[in-house]
């Protein structure tokens, strides 16, 4: 799963995507903005969410993520695109971001480089 909850009262997406990655990763946020959205419809739960994904840089480019809280989180790893599409091939991806991967929004195509009609991510 990534970084995320739900807003505070009053809260920018911005500002809580800022507040949710420092409680959870202890990850400065530089700029912050809107990257996609999912309708998450979760009939096991009986929950319905609409899912907002943000998108941002570290401030620091240096940073690595901590595990602020261990008892909601194992840890942090990163994934690359085609990580996340191979994950989803296996069905091991948590709902919102297994919408977000088939989505493929250019939004968030764009900002990791990649195209958003192709299948193939690229490797340096």
């Amino acid at each position: 799963a990534l970084p995320g909850g739900h807003l505070e009262m009053f809260e920018s997406w911005q500002e809580c995507a800022i507040r949710e990655v420092k409680e959870e990763s202890d990850l400065d946020l530089g700029e912050v903005s809107f990257g996609h959205v999912t309708n998450d419809i979760m009939e096991s739960e009986n929950k319905h969410y609409v899912t907002i994904f943000m998108l941002a840089k570290c401030k620091a480019p240096n940073q690595q993520p901590k595990t602020m809280e261990p008892s909601k989180c194992e840890g942090w790893n990163s994934y690359s695109w085609r990580d996340l599409e191979k994950e989803q091939s296996q069905g091991s991806l948590f709902g919102p971001l297994d919408r977000l991967v088939k989505d493929r929004p250019s939004k968030v195509m764009d900002f990791l480089g990649l195209s958003s009609n192709s299948k193939t991510v690229a490797t340096n």
